[in-house]
């Protein structure tokens, strides 16, 4: 139970935070420490749109662990995501006494050995990592708090080891920047509270986006060469067609060809990512394009989730119209990380759907990933939310998740009064219910959403 809030948490608030909060990231810290402090555990999803500043609130929750005497993991997909989490958690806290350590696949076995005995004798407060973090090797004397990032990309069990970790099961809290429209993430997420974060830090430029077709071209990159002159980086993204691995790779191949035709080297120099890359380049390409030893970073849509390039001021997004919503707002939210204004172009052919041209449309109209994710429920359907299935809609019986929101929302907070007055469902009134729950045992598998 985390019922202070002591040393390490005030030093940081009062002396290393270096922005005063948003409106939202207060409301959501309170809303976390209230569920972190009640004696039950906490499951939480913390839904913030790209740069909301998750991580700061990720970061103040830790603290107030070690201020009771807790140690914290935060889990991220991929080596380079759990590399910036420790890199800006780190220059954060500074010279504070918090001892924060990084473990993943590539961490070389002294740095490895030292990292789980740290943890293993509670000195440790910190662990950032890759799913290594979940490994059985790694033990920890009294770990009180999880944080898994982008939720997505684990599986359920991955995330359900975590709880293992301790006699007691941590706190969860997850948290994805893939905005969930409010009603569908109620549906779906049923057994996780649910905090939003919908304000964006001070600063932070909205991105300009652009739909061009394919005969301006020769402007688009004419633009991208003033950008590069001024001294900014670009990414340039392919789409990715899981039905075809060959067709992406040729695709791929074929544009980085032709921007190598309008950006010769040593001019200019280009990084490259793509599937078929074993893991070590792909890494080694995406390092020199963050530390800006390449200017142009082409690639499909592996740097999804997570490449933090604060001088990266452009996205162009080839055969825009192949992209779903949410995935075009996850890579446009690549850039308008730094100060300067920030631009995504989206480049179709010349043949362009209607469906295709109204999520063009909406994304050139906002920034905002929620309406974003409102309207893509409202064209494409919800999708299978306990699998892999990216759209269709929800099989209810009687409600539709577009068209029922209000309904779908009494519900909710009906099942929640009843827990909370009757947890164990032995009330007269209640007893369809209960009966009803026990039909339906081992027929559903939202239990195992998490």
């Amino acid at each position: 139970m985390f019922d202070k809030v002591g040393d390490s948490f005030n030093t940081f608030y009062n002396n290393y935070l270096p922005f005063a909060l948003t409106g939202a990231q207060k409301r959501v810290l309170k809303e976390i420490r209230k569920d972190a402090g009640s004696g039950k555990q906490m499951n939480r999803l913390l839904q913030g749109d790209v740069g909301s500043g998750k991580t700061i609130v990720a970061l103040m929750m830790m603290l107030i662990a070690a201020d009771n005497g807790f140690q914290s993991v935060m889990m991220a997909p991929t080596e380079i995501l759990a590399q910036q989490h420790y890199n800006s958690i780190t220059a954060l806290i500074k010279d504070m006494p918090v001892c924060v350590k990084i473990l993943t696949g590539s961490s070389k076995t002294k740095e490895r050995k030292e990292v789980l005995k740290l943890c293993e004798e509670g000195s440790l407060n910190i662990l950032i990592g890759t799913h290594a973090v979940i490994e059985d090797k790694v033990l920890f004397k009294n770990l009180g708090f999880a944080v898994i990032d982008e939720q997505h990309k684990f599986g359920v069990a991955q995330r359900a080891q975590l709880w293992k970790k301790n006699s007691i099961p941590p706190h969860v809290l997850v948290m994805t920047a893939t905005p969930i429209p409010r009603t569908l993430a109620l549906t779906a997420y049923g057994d996780l509270d649910y905090s939003v974060m919908d304000e964006l830090p001070p600063g932070r430029q909205p991105i300009n986006t652009v739909h061009r077709s394919e005969s301006k071209r020769p402007q688009v990159m004419d633009f991208i060469k003033e950008e590069i002159a001024n001294g900014r980086q670009v990414f340039v993204i392919y789409p990715l067609i899981e039905e075809s691995s060959k067709v992406d790779y040729e695709n791929l191949m074929k544009g980085y060809e032709e921007v190598k035709s309008f950006f010769p080297e040593p001019k200019y120099w280009i990084s490259m990512v793509h599937g078929k890359m074993d893991a070590k380049q792909k890494e080694t390409n995406m390092q020199r394009f963050v530390k800006g030893e390449t200017q142009i970073m082409v690639s499909t849509t592996v740097i999804e989730v997570g490449v933090n390039v604060p001088n990266a001021t452009v996205m162009v997004i080839e055969s825009a119209e192949k992209f779903g919503l949410s995935q075009l707002h996850q890579l446009r939210g690549r850039v308008g990380r730094g100060a300067e204004k920030s631009f995504c172009i989206l480049l179709t052919g010349p043949k362009v759907s209607n469906d295709a041209r109204e999520r063009l449309k909406i994304m050139v109209a906002t920034n905002d990933g929620f309406k974003i994710a409102e309207k893509d429920l409202e064209i494409r359907g919800p999708g299978d939310i306990e699998g892999t299935k990216q759209s269709g809609l929800l099989n209810f019986k009687l409600a539709n998740i577009v068209h029922d929101k209000a309904m779908l929302e009494v519900a909710r907070n009906v099942a929640e009064n009843l827990l909370e007055t009757d947890p164990d469902i032995i009330m007269a009134e209640n007893l369809p219910v209960k009966n009803y729950l026990h039909q339906q045992k081992g027929k559903t598998a939202w239990s195992k959403i998490s």
